[in-house]
């Protein structure tokens, strides 16, 4: 069983690393989406499982621990799609 982490700045780099993961593994989702504005919808199921793995994961002591991932996919999905042509940008 995997230990638990306590330490929000941990925790924030688990994050990352799980949204990490999701990126790789749908580059194409990831491309379409922010081409046409529906990265959300595309990647539902996936940010949804991560974001559960995530939270199984991370100490309930952790102030606003939902928001860690959530910066995490802006972090590492969205800010690092910007070269992709879209017309959200």
């Amino acid at each position: 069983m995997a230990r638990i982490v306590d330490n929000p700045k941990l925790a924030f780099r688990l994050a990352r690393a799980i949204v990490s993961d999701i990126a790789l593994y749908n580059q194409h989702k990831v491309q379409e989406g922010i081409e046409k504005d529906t990265l959300f919808d595309l990647l539902n199921d996936e940010l949804q499982e991560g974001r559960e793995h995530f939270l199984a994961r991370i100490s309930e002591d952790i102030p606003n621990r939902g928001h860690l991932f959530d910066r995490a996919v802006v972090d590492v999905m969205v800010k690092q799609a910007g070269r992709i042509k879209s017309s959200i940008w």
